[in-house]
């Protein structure tokens, strides 16, 4: 539960921390960074943030202009790796969406990939022990992402639904067994079998698992990934036939980038504050 503090930054009142520590489940150095907002409270509510593909802890906090309503809030922001880094797996630096970058929140079954790529493991139970034991944080959790960490997000909420009480998405992709970015990570990271990769697809997971509450997902009229790779019908479909809540906002003339996530990111922080609130 040891963290080494990288570098503290004051901003808003509050503090933009980055850490390192050693992770069991991922054998090796991980990183993440935290926004801690100004406030004197010990339990503070808790927003993962896991973002996309080639991004790093930094991409979120110095673009999305979240701070400023973390800090109105009362929100404590944890921002992860994307991945395991430097571990020696040959080629692990070679493409954007496999290896370093790209661990696509599973837990690697296949080699050279199982022993250090368990970021569903990493996400789900290292790292929220780590902030508990480092941070003044509460058991109230909420969970969002963009683009494969919209992916990540909605598996980690859905595969636990007593852990997050809150669960927002930019862009994800939400049908990564029909994905060429799924397809790919998943036949590396877990195999042939296809039956395995259903278990960490949204669209076919809310079909056996809902949470009892509403998810929001803004994604863009003119992402150029939309149609090949995101593919929201799908998920809208499957929660509509299953009973569950689901508000997808169509922003018309948006794209892919962080101009999209920072244009929208006030309204997500409403969402999980309101719901972490309660």
């Amino acid at each position: 539960m040891t963290i080494e503090t990288i570098s503290l930054s004051r901003c808003f009142g509050g503090n933009v921390g980055f850490y390192q520590h050693q992770s069991k489940v991922c054998n090796g150095l991980m990183k993440f960074a935290v926004y801690q907002p100004p406030s004197p409270a010990e339990d503070l509510p808790v927003l993962y943030f896991l973002s996309g593909l080639t991004c790093t802890p930094e991409n979120f906090i110095t673009k999305a202009g979240a701070q400023q309503l973390a800090a109105q809030h009362g929100l404590l922001l944890v921002m992860p790796d994307t991945s395991p880094r430097n571990t020696g797996i040959v080629n692990e630096d070679l493409d954007d969406d496999l290896g370093s970058g790209a661990g696509f929140y599973v837990d690697a079954l296949q080699e050279p990939w199982r022993q250090h790529y368990n970021m569903y493991s990493y996400i789900t139970q290292e790292l929220p022990a780590i902030i508990r034991a480092n941070f003044p944080v509460s058991d109230r959790q909420g969970i969002f992402g963009h683009s494969m960490g919209g992916h990540g997000a909605l598996v980690c909420g859905l595969k636990n639904p007593g852990m997050y009480r809150s669960i927002s998405a930019f862009a994800p992709i939400v049908n990564p067994v029909m994905s060429p970015w799924g397809q790919k990570a998943f036949k590396n990271y877990l195999g042939d079998d296809e039956a395995l990769w259903l278990g960490y697809d949204a669209t076919e997971l809310v079909k056996q698992q809902q949470v009892p509450f509403s998810i929001l997902i803004d994604q863009g009229s003119a992402d150029q990934f939309l149609v090949e790779q995101l593919m929201p019908d799908q998920f809208t479909q499957a929660c509509a036939n299953a009973n569950q809540l689901l508000n997808l906002r169509m922003q018309e003339g948006y794209d892919h980038s962080y101009y999209f996530i920072s244009t929208f990111i006030a309204d997500h922080l409403q969402y999980h504050a309101e719901l972490l609130s309660r």
